[in-house]
């Protein structure tokens, strides 16, 4: 009675199966022109919207401060064991700096005035101003020509800043020794040098006083789009044809940037596919001809792959869905499950033709395709409509997510797989009867047996899994439940960080350099430039900043002395960057007081008249020494302290230089320990804040919320099938039975992640959740196979046995030919690809092994505890 809905479904399709076909074929061509009707473009990872206290702080920050917001590439120069310090290295950044600008794709992109600064900047505005003081002959000029010691009163007008051609002209007029002379006064960690400070731009091992440096950075500053007319495209191909001006003057030098690190992750996905593609096509080609043993059968399945890749196409089209990093899973993910459905359908019909699948317990001989079709479909429709059910709960669990890029995940992924029940439930089947049909009216005999059920080794070693279930089930179960325990305890240990520098892709293996040249993949430097630059340079940029919000009494003296000692005592946090002179990368209103009182003599003579313990700092009457600051240094002054209208001073900020390659959750706990330790030492309340912070904290959210909708996935599942199996057969204990496969497999993925130094994230939790889609879907197919078989034959055995090798043998082929083709991915260049492939195809591999191992043995044991209290 539970299989009428089951069989009158198989009846409609084969009765009109060409109107299936054509409905079908036009439903695919409307769902599929979206593709090209709609637009996708790209996107990166997605921004999410989330409430928090750091969050609040930051916009609190963009709202009130005048905040710098154009984006920095970094170009480096580096001679290990040489000098970059040298006149003519200092002249080709020079010339590069006027590349830029003559370019005009580059150009349109700089900011307006200070496009590029760099060491060479600041030595060849000396050098000019020794040349005009020269060319006016004024003696009285020297102090100026050295750029030493300058000072200047407020008010008092300043020359007008060289132009570049300006700056190039006075360097190349000046000798090596001239130059030598420049940099070991500006170098002087006593003198004080108007605009930025040279050292910056040296490495952190950089020993101060010193002339010479093996590598130097020079800041491009390009206009945010945001605030712009030029697009993110605009900007980050900028940053490529920097690069390329670069590689064209420096031995040895690289440009880090957006720009840079999209173009090589793109480029690597792109090499990725070049070698992977052929690879999966061969491997997807000879597993499917060895499981179906029939070129028909093959092109069938392949055909039926299409139709499910172009609805996704066209559904990502007309949902304007845009590309991603997240989404490239997809299509394989659905790629896979496909051919899963494809053998599942394709054996059944088979077992049906042969004979071998009979509903009456006797054996009938081979039938015709109609009635073939009829017994197979009906007897595997209903185990396919619960796989992709519950497969779909667990990817649409995902929308739930913060995250726009996981929604578009689950939105794609949960169509997807409705799309493949669609097809492989009805177009694939109406389509494979009518070509039996034609095939058979001419006498063309296809006698093809389904994989696992005719006698040789295969059959043998699925009769075997039979055979240990029933002898050894308590065996079998304690050692899955000893393996799962210690991959649970290995799980514990588990890094749950979230690490921008993991995305990026890294250099190729040694043996593909020996692939012929289409097939050869390019030089990936960016997650070793990024190491480089994190290890001696402190980045520049939204994300390679922590922020700190501080607000309460902004004039007690204990908040200045409080900021400074944290820039003296935070270079212990392995993440803060720390300058050459010792102190970590921090600016807050007491650097910028002392670097303003370096320069301007009246700020220097308030905070001399106030400082009481010498410290360089205002022991009072701190409002009237920030007054005189605002009046000297607008600029500077407004970057770390809001004044409001009344003149009252409401807010302070400081900024954190942090390491680029750090976790996000790293960053966030060292920017918090600033944080606190100031307002332990002041009267203030102190908001770590800023890019990396409010990073962590959205992936700290996000995985807290994907591990909840993987716990709601598991309820929903879990209710599902015990609801099924109390309505097939009144078991509803059967659906506990089922799903317990799935939890043993998953905790063996876990403890073999930890075990690879996979980190278990807001990425690779998305990934795992495809362990739960595969293995509920192997669960079903074996335990709906056993109900059937169970009520065909007296013996449990007998039932077993049939189960393992009809289903057994589908699972197989499926498990082969879609680990092989996520395995593949480990061969990828990007990261998130090779996290991908080595994850989802053990994931496969798992959950194909529990089906065969632990289930059985979990229904053989509930068999006999039903027989003794029965």
């Amino acid at each position: 009675m539970k299989r009428d809905l089951s069989s009158r479904y198989a009846d409609s399709l084969v009765s009109r199966s060409r109107l299936i076909i054509a409905l079908l074929l036009v439903v695919s061509a409307a769902v599929g022109a979206g593709a090209v009707v709609g637009t996708t473009g790209e996107a990166g990872i997605g921004d999410a919207g989330i409430d928090s206290p750091e969050q609040a702080a930051l916009d609190q920050i963009d709202a009130t401060y005048e905040t710098d917001d154009a984006v920095v590439a970094q170009v480096v120069v580096r001679n290990e064991g040489g000098n970059v310090l040298t006149r003519q290295s200092l002249l080709k950044s020079l010339r590069l700096q006027k590349a830029l600008h003559e370019n005009e794709s580059i150009n349109a992109t700089l900011r307006e005035g200070t496009g590029a600064i760099g060491i060479e900047n600041v030595v060849a505005n000396v050098a000019y101003a020794h040349q005009q003081s020269e060319r006016a002959d004024d003696s009285g000029s020297d102090s100026r020509a050295t750029g030493a010691n300058d000072t200047s009163a407020p008010g008092q007008s300043q020359p007008a800043a060289p132009t570049l051609d300006q700056q190039i002209a006075a360097l190349e007029s000046r000798s090596d020794e001239q130059v030598e002379t420049y940099l070991s006064r500006i170098l002087d960690p006593e003198a004080s040098v108007p605009g930025s400070d040279p050292a910056e731009f040296l490495p952190s091992e950089y020993e101060p006083g010193t002339t010479q440096a093996d590598a130097r950075t020079t800041l491009v500053f390009q206009k945010s789009p945001s605030g712009s007319g030029t697009t993110d495209e605009e900007v980050n191909d900028a940053q490529v044809a920097i690069d390329s001006l670069v590689e064209n003057r420096f031995t040895d030098g690289f440009v880090f940037g957006q720009g840079i690190i999209d173009e090589e992750s793109s480029q690597a996905i792109g090499d990725s596919f070049i070698v992977i593609t052929p690879v999966a096509l061969v491997l997807l080609l000879v597993v499917l001809s060895i499981a179906y043993r029939d070129l028909l059968d093959v092109l069938v399945s392949l055909f039926g792959v299409g139709i499910v890749l172009v609805w996704y196409a066209g559904v990502q089209g007309w949902l304007g869905i845009p590309s991603n990093s997240t989404l490239i899973a997809v299509p394989f993910l659905l790629i896979g499950l496909s051919i899963d459905y494809s053998l599942h359908v394709v054996m059944r019909y088979r077992e049906a033709r042969e004979g071998s699948l009979d509903t009456d317990r006797e054996s009938t001989g081979r039938r015709d395709p109609t009635t073939a079709m009829r017994l197979g479909l009906a007897g595997v429709v209903l185990a396919l409509a619960t796989a992709a059910f519950s497969t779909a709960v667990g990817f649409f669990s995902n929308y739930v997510s913060p995250l726009e890029s996981i929604q578009d995940f689950a939105i794609l992924s949960g169509v997807g797989i409705v799309a493949i029940f669609v097809v492989f439930a009805a177009l694939v089947p109406a389509l494979k009867l009518e070509l039996e049909r034609l095939l058979d009216r001419r006498g063309h005999t296809r006698k093809r047996s389904a994989v696992g059920v005719d006698a040789g080794w295969l059959n043998g070693a699925l009769s075997g899994a039979a055979r240990l279930a029933r002898r050894a089930p308590i065996v079998v179960i304690v050692v899955a439940v000893v393996l799962a325990a210690g991959g649970a305890y290995g799980a514990t240990g588990i890094d749950t960080e979230f690490n921008q520098a993991d995305f990026l892709p890294q250099d190729a293996p040694a043996w593909m350099d020996s692939l012929p040249g289409p097939l050869a993949p390019g030089d990936y430097d960016v997650s070793d430039d990024l190491d480089y630059l994190s290890d001696n340079f402190r980045q520049r940029g939204q994300d390679s900043e922590g922020q700190i919000l501080i607000e309460g009494n902004m004039t007690a003296p204990a908040l200045l002395t409080a900021a400074d000692d944290v820039t003296r005592d935070a270079n212990g946090s392995g993440t803060i960057v720390v300058g050459g002179d010792g102190r970590a990368a921090i600016e807050s209103p007491a650097s910028v007081l002392r670097s303003v009182a370096a320069e301007n003599g009246t700020v220097a003579d308030a905070v001399e008249a106030r400082d009481i313990d010498g410290d360089g700092l205002p022991d009072r009457d701190v409002a009237a020494v920030y007054d005189l600051l605002f009046d000297a240094a607008p600029e500077q002054a407004s970057s770390v302290l809001y004044r409001a209208d009344d003149g009252s001073y409401e807010s302070a900020r400081l900024t954190v230089g942090v390491q680029g390659n750090a976790s996000s959750q790293s960053v966030a706990e060292d920017v918090r320990g600033v944080a606190a330790t100031v307002e332990a030492n002041a009267p203030v309340t102190a908001i770590a804040t800023g890019g990396p912070v409010t990073t962590a904290v959205v992936q700290s959210a996000l995985f807290e919320t994907l591990v909840e909708g993987f716990a709601i996935t598991l309820g929903v599942i879990l209710a599902l099938l015990v609801g099924l199996y109390w309505w097939r057969s009144r078991a509803p204990g059967l659906g506990v039975v089922t799903i317990v496969p799935v939890l043993l497999a998953l905790a063996w993925l876990l403890g073999t992640m930890a075990a690879l130094d996979i980190p278990f994230n807001s990425e690779t939790v998305v990934i795992t959740s495809l362990a739960i889609g595969l293995g509920v879907d192997y669960s079903i197919h074996v335990g709906e196979r056993f109900v059937d078989e169970r009520a065909r034959h007296d013996s449990l055995a007998d039932a077993l046995s049939a189960t393992l090798t009809g289903t057994g043998g589908a699972l197989l082929g499926s498990a082969v030919t879609t680990a092989a083709g996520f395995g593949v991915l480990a061969l990828a260049l990007s990261p998130p690809l090779q996290r991908f492939g080595i994850v989802t195809g053990l994931s496969i591999v798992y959950a194909f092994v529990a089906c065969m191992t632990v289930l059985p043995c979990l229904l053989v044991i509930r068999e006999r505890l039903l027989t003794r209290t029965g």
